[in-house]
């Protein structure tokens, strides 16, 4: 991949840290518009199976799934590149995610505005589950809003796609406080009702602010 290619982002600030990267707010030199930047460093990763890989599975999935879903409600994926140490994923720029957003207002949320992000993230939820893919971490940080009240699922990076009958999956996935009671219990069969006790979660914790 061309290096000029990423020199048409300028890195505005961190936005970010997680385990196998960071995200910048950067701007696209060529449209003025505000991206999020989120940088990658390859190390050797190892698959079930054994194999080396350079990319980290979490991002191999991320990739490969948001490519497939185009919804107002899920944050778009707007393009990949690779230099020789790192890989860069460009995602569309929302203000902050739903945890930082809970935490910096003192009083509580509005009815309505509560039930203008549950309409959003049910509906995008419905759609992702309709394209039988599993989100797996549903959580305040992992939903993005902006200042005109969107709200869009991000961080697809424990999702997968699911079949029925269902399948074995880990029970280890979705943040211990988001998780619902079969995972706790140590399920390895389940499907759309994860994501669904997840989100009843989240709708709790806006309205009673903790």
């Amino acid at each position: 991949m061309k290096m000029d290619k990423l020199d048409r982002f300028i890195k505005l600030a961190k936005a970010g840290e997680g385990t196998y990267g960071v995200v910048y707010k950067a701007k696209n030199k060529l449209t003025g518009k505000n991206v999020a930047l989120k940088r990658i460093k390859l190390e050797k990763f190892y698959r079930d199976d054994g194999e080396a890989e350079g990319v980290p599975p979490t991002a191999i999935r991320e990739i490969s799934l948001l490519k497939g879903l185009r919804h107002s409600s899920i944050v778009e994926l707007l393009d990949v590149m690779q230099t020789t140490d790192k890989l860069y994923l460009v995602f569309e720029y929302l203000d902050l995610d739903l945890k930082r957003y809970l935490d910096g207002t003192r009083s509580p949320l509005e009815a309505e505005l509560i039930r203008s992000y549950m309409k959003q993230l049910i509906e995008a939820l419905a759609y992702l589950h309709s394209h039988r893919i599993l989100h797996r971490d549903l959580k305040p940080q992992n939903l993005l809003v902006d200042k005109e009240g969107h709200i869009k699922l991000a961080d697809f990076g424990l999702s997968r796609s699911f079949s029925l009958p269902t399948r074995t999956y880990t029970h280890e996935v979705v943040t211990v406080w988001y998780r619902a009671p079969e995972l706790l219990l140590g399920a390895r069969m389940y499907c759309t009702g994860i994501d669904i006790w997840s989100l009843g979660c989240v709708m709790a914790e806006m309205v009673r602010k903790n």
